[in-house]
């Protein structure tokens, strides 16, 4: 058995086709001499956000910029590094892709840490910690996460909500999406039975229902949330941990967070956990 043949039978679960792709950028693209004297050189850090996917990343319908959580963030990096932010829209599907192959600079599109990631990219601390949810129905009798063992459940493809549901309900018949819009039409068109999503990105989906969807009770795991930088970029690595120490002490973390997710949001959930070291969460 060969290399990659191997190497697809130890990630079955992700694919064949994610398989490829991961040990194809894994063995194929180099570290870049130093990413972080390139950024300051030009002046600018390029950064992956997610477009369609409100609070994290979608477009302002009045000024169709794109804004939010995720792109809050990068701008705050970015000015710790005293440059200017560069906001690039991904899917979550493109996202890795790009950062391998030195598209952009750094990830911020709810990348869930996950070893088999963590194999491709760099991880810096976890900034935020969520439960990955499922959606359902109001009326479809499911209440618990154990009540869709056996169900059709939608999910954005290559995501940790996929993964989990891989993992936590292996019976579970899954369907991929490129994004949550789509991955959500299915189960609003019936085609699947629940939506697996980390609880910011579903909440809006629940709240702005008029009660045709909820929660199930329980989570299928937490999910901690970091930037991702291109493998060997340590400088840079250690560049943006410093940054987001210095917004954590300074409070500029919660401030972000209270503004797209705070009591005063539709969302209102409580940054409970704070930045955490990606090493303890492994």
């Amino acid at each position: 058995m060969n290399k990659i043949s191997q190497y697809i039978k130890r990630v079955g679960k992700i694919g064949v086709a994610g398989a490829l792709l991961s040990c194809t950028l894994a063995v194929a693209t180099p570290a870049h001499a130093d990413r972080l004297a390139e950024i300051k050189a030009r002046g600018t850090l390029v950064c992956a956000t997610l477009a369609n996917n409100e609070p994290l990343g979608f477009s302002d319908p009045q000024t169709r910029q794109v804004v939010g959580f995720d792109v809050d963030i990068c701008a705050a990096v970015a000015r710790q590094l005293g440059v200017e932010m560069e906001q690039k829209s991904v899917t979550v599907e493109a996202r890795i892709p790009m950062l391998v192959q030195g598209e952009v600079d750094l990830v911020s599109a709810a990348l869930g840490y996950t070893r088999e990631r963590a194999r491709l990219i760099d991880f810096t601390a976890s900034h935020y910690q969520n439960p990955i949810k499922i959606v359902v129905q109001s009326d479809s009798g499911l209440n618990m996460v154990a009540d869709l063992a056996d169900k059709r459940i939608s999910a954005n493809r290559n995501s940790t909500p996929e993964e989990a549901v891989h993992r936590v309900l292996p019976k579970a018949a899954v369907q991929t999406f490129s994004d949550t819009p789509q991955a959500f039409l299915a189960l609003a068109q019936g085609k699947v039975d629940g939506l697996a999503i980390s609880m910011p990105s579903g909440i809006r989906f629940v709240t702005e229902s008029a009660g045709r969807f909820r929660f199930v009770e329980g989570a299928l795991a937490w999910e901690p949330t970091a930037l991702g930088v291109k493998k060997g970029e340590h400088k840079l690595l250690a560049a943006v941990n410093q940054a987001l120490s210095t917004m954590e002490k300074e409070g500029e973390l919660d401030a972000i967070w209270s503004k797209w997710f705070g009591p005063k949001t539709k969302f209102n959930i409580p940054r409970d956990k704070k930045l955490t070291p990606i090493a303890k969460l492994r």
